[in-house]
């Protein structure tokens, strides 16, 4: 079976647009700059031509990652009422050293840690899928198990 990519609509939105422009336009500019790379004579030792065709690969590369993906992809409903923790939701949790953090759980496609935003694909993810307020909840680390109290989950 292959994998499901949970994410919003608006992340399919995002997607979408971009396997466009990949496809369309920046298929162009790399053509074209394949195109006046080879002008440059003597493809052997031609540094503007082996990154152009570097540059072409890159595009191919996402291009087939983007489709898979999009073949794949299971639109997550956030509205969807529940009193514990699913993806979509918007998490405040307070750590053993008593400071509080929040954190929205989504889908792997649109994670961005270093903004609150992870994965339910991570340890952390994982640990608060299910969870309901005032519920401790262990994570697993490298370093050792982390506790966490759930203090607050918004839709």
């Amino acid at each position: 079976m292959e994998k499901e990519y949970k994410m919003s609509q608006a992340r399919k939105d995002e997607l979408e647009q971009e396997l466009n422009y990949l496809k369309t336009t920046r298929s162009d500019e790399v053509a074209e700059q394949i195109k006046i790379a080879r002008g440059f004579g003597d493809l052997s030792e031609n540094s503007e031509y082996d990154e152009a065709k570097n540059e072409q690969g890159k595009l191919y590369s996402r291009i087939a990652e983007l489709e898979v993906i999009l073949q794949h992809v299971v639109i997550v409903d956030e509205s969807a009422a529940s009193d514990a923790i699913t993806i979509g939701c918007t998490v405040t949790v307070q750590g053993a050293d008593g400071k509080e953090a929040s954190y929205k759980i989504v889908g792997s496609q649109e994670s961005d840690p270093m903004h609150g935003i992870i994965s339910e694909e991570s340890p952390f993810g994982k640990a608060f899928l299910g969870a309901k307020e005032g519920q401790e909840v262990v994570v697993e680390a490298p370093f050792g198990n982390i506790r966490y109290t759930v203090k607050k989950i918004e839709r």
